[in-house]
């Protein structure tokens, strides 16, 4: 008996993806209002390049830890009077394993930056040059959102007229239902973790838009093969055809997530998790997160949801209510009798009942015996065998003459 895996791979596990698409759709959505109370709750933490201010990279070798980084970031702007906080401490590892911790504090003039610069170094009793200073301005910050927020656009218009040129425009919702669902699972995470939102999560969630994009374009092909033709049948309805397509491409989808998600793992939890590259988190999370959602929405969201969309158009209404009367009358047919005897019954007004197969139905294969006057007598002979050209052949049973 086959595995699993194997039953998978060859797509003849028989999940019932479409037909169980409420509940999908349910868990989807628990997900979702989750992700939504989130944003208004906890909201985002916008790194400086959105926000603007000044940011202190101190090296490891002057702040034992990042809370002695932060306190001396504190005393400095407090003796020089200064009001701005400090919004955030991030620790980083260079390319040569040297660490250092960036503290961020608000935004403000550069002569009370390079202030506040020489009281960290007389704190931490370390030169002056080796506290790095770094200024963003905030219009800068919104000029990246607004950046962002096009390229988006620009790729949405063109993923619709692409789907919808290619396939049809309820596969192009589909697509993008189910792209709308990774961005926000990705953003809800994201503010749920409190980790910073930098240039690389805008890079990360426009990644994971093209990654979801093809392993929805994988589905889709296998459906549009499917259902080619379809409406000329009557073996199996939009859904049914749609269901076996996400099965038979399920394997693949699994296979390519896989191998995608290793790389992004050994980024997020090595790379960011062990070896404290801090710089890497915000690409890392965001990858992660949407590569797993996106495998799920290119299967459980949008070919449910095209299928569901295709379903209420009258002519593949039709095609599932002639599926239906097609199963409902192979199911009520009588069985054949277990017998292989042929007879043929000349019956009153001289027609020939011929029951070839033994099941007893009453098959009329033609008129030829005639009657006699006022009979009404039924007799039974063997049946005849037709040679090619529609002769007669010999009984059955009859001996050849030598």
């Amino acid at each position: 008996m086959p595995s699993i895996a194997q039953r998978l791979y060859r797509g003849e596990a028989g999940i019932d993806f479409i037909g169980r698409r409420k509940t999908w759709y349910l868990i989807s959505l628990a997900i979702l209002v989750i992700a939504l109370l989130s944003f208004l709750i906890r909201g985002f933490h916008f790194g400086i390049d959105f926000q603007g201010g000044v940011s202190f990279e101190i090296p490891a070798s002057a702040a034992s830890s990042s809370a002695v980084a932060e306190a001396a970031v504190t005393s400095a702007k407090t003796s020089t009077g200064l009001r701005a906080h400090v919004v955030s401490t991030q620790t980083l590892s260079s390319a040569t394993g040297q660490k250092s911790y960036l503290v961020r504090i608000d935004p403000m003039g550069e002569d009370q930056a390079n202030e506040i610069a020489t009281q960290v170094a007389n704190t931490l009793k370390t030169p002056q040059k080796n506290i790095s200073e770094n200024q963003v301005s905030a219009s800068w910050g919104g000029q990246v959102t607004s950046q962002a927020l096009i390229a988006l656009a620009v790729f949405l218009a063109l993923l619709i007229v692409y789907l919808a040129f290619r396939y049809e425009w309820k596969m192009a919702v589909g697509a993008i239902v189910a792209l709308a669902h990774d961005l926000l699972i990705a953003a809800g995470i994201y503010s749920l973790v409190g980790f910073e939102v930098t240039p690389n999560t805008v890079i990360g969630l426009l990644t994971i838009l093209g990654f979801s994009l093809y392993d929805t374009v994988v589905v889709f092909d296998k459906v549009a093969e499917n259902t080619k033709g379809i409406l000329g049948g009557s073996r199996y309805s939009y859904s049914e055809a749609a269901n076996l397509a996400i099965n038979q491409t399920l394997m693949r989808s699994i296979n390519t997530s896989i191998i995608a998600l290793l790389p992004v793992a050994g980024l997020l939890f090595i790379g960011a998790g062990l070896l404290g590259a801090g710089t890497l988190k915000d690409l890392g999370l965001v990858l992660f997160i949407g590569m797993m959602a996106g495998a799920y929405s290119s299967i459980f969201l949008a070919a449910p949801i095209t299928a569901e969309l295709k379903e209420r158009e009258p002519r593949y209404k039709a095609l599932a209510k002639r599926v239906a009367a097609r199963r409902a009358a192979a199911t009520g047919a009588p069985k054949p009798a277990a017998t292989s005897k042929s007879t043929v019954t000349v019956t009153k007004g001289g027609s020939v009942d011929a029951d070839v197969d033994g099941d007893d139905d009453g098959e009329t294969v033609g008129a030829g015996a005639s009657k006699a006057s006022g009979a009404s007598s039924t007799t039974s002979r063997p049946a005849q065998r037709k040679r090619p050209g529609g002769r007669p052949g010999r009984p059955s049973g009859s001996k050849r003459r030598r």
